[in-house]
């Protein structure tokens, strides 16, 4: 099969009218009137946004930014920026008290305390998880390292053992499960629908929190690599300061990049590398296109597949019982 790096190019225009009226369509079958989309000042949520308005109008769609205490301040600045290029009046909703009385804060911080005795948020301290950046050159696993960033700026970074890391996630988890709620909060004072803003890379490897953000009605972008949102920003007058923003998870206190916190390469990288690895192209071709050796292909797409296996469980609905079976007559 021929494959070449113009391989994840869209036509931004069909794409964008195909979206447009799936979400048409799914809003007439929810029997909802209209949209709400968290907005953070990212380019998923900004072309979500921009999609709804087409879809719905701006009177018939709401942007919530809900940021906490963690949360870049540019974050508010370009959400409001990108509410205003698309016609919408934004809500804030600061979850900062909602997560202290949850506990968010105080748990996580005690787990990176076990991991580092120094550490003190409320002296300055500073801190993230990371994933090893490295997946080209050797076969790690996705084993996650605490990084905290001290007062005077220096870092360091140490192994987390499982407790804590599981710890670490759990809490930090409150934060989109906090946002999924106040979201539906909007939504159904409305009578509208909460829109998704997971795209490919996001949905299928599992770089979501069940009921949090992956808590939503509609998934509009879910089938899109990352690259693509780039080209569908573009079209729709996504601003440029959105568009040349680098992809954050905005949730620690330490600023990071989805590139280290979870996928491991750049974007243009790995999203052309999971499509061959989809269409089957033979490795060889894969690794002369992309001016890789085929070790380092075969090392992304064996993660690929790790982080889809592993994460499966995310993407399904509770399991059910069958009906009783009637008793012997």
């Amino acid at each position: 099969m021929h494959f070449s790096k113009n391989a994840l190019n869209l036509d931004p225009a069909r794409e964008t009218d195909r979206i447009v009226k799936f979400l048409q369509q799914n809003i007439r079958q929810t029997m909802r009137r209209g949209a709400v989309v968290g907005i953070s000042g990212g380019i998923d949520s900004a072309i979500v946004l921009a999609l709804s308005v087409r879809a719905f109008g701006p009177g018939k769609v709401i942007g919530v930014m809900m940021p906490d205490q963690d949360s870049d301040k540019l974050s508010e600045q370009l959400a409001r920026e990108l509410a205003k290029k698309f016609g919408i009046e934004p809500i804030l909703e600061e979850i900062t008290r909602t997560l202290e009385g949850f506990d968010c804060y105080r748990r996580r911080d005690e787990a990176i305390a076990r991991v580092f005795p120094e550490y003190d948020a409320t002296k300055g301290y500073k801190a993230k998880i990371v994933l090893p950046q490295d997946l080209l050159d050797n076969d790690t696993l996705n084993v996650f390292s605490v990084t905290i960033v001290r007062p005077d700026g220096s870092e360091e970074t140490r192994a987390l053992p499982a407790r804590e890391m599981l710890q670490i996630v759990a809490a930090t988890n409150l934060k989109q499960r906090s946002r999924m709620s106040t979201l539906y909060y909007h939504a159904e004072a409305r009578q509208f629908a909460v829109i998704g803003t997971a795209n490919k890379n996001e949905h299928a490897q599992g770089f979501f929190v069940k009921y949090g953000d992956g808590g939503v009605d509609i998934q509009p972008i879910a089938h899109l690599f990352k690259s693509q949102i780039y080209q569908l920003a573009e079209y729709l007058g996504v601003r440029e300061s959105i568009q040349k923003r680098t992809p954050t998870t905005d949730t620690y206190s330490a600023p990071q990049n989805q590139e280290e916190f979870f996928f491991r390469l750049p974007y243009a990288t790995l999203d052309h590398l999971w499509l061959a690895k989809e269409r089957n192209v033979p490795v060889p071709d894969v690794a002369r296109v992309m001016g890789l050796t085929e070790i380092q292909v075969q090392r992304v797409f064996d993660d690929i597949t790790r982080k889809i296996r592993t994460t499966d469980f995310l993407r399904l609905l509770p399991p059910m019982m069958d009906a009783p079976q009637s008793a012997a007559a």
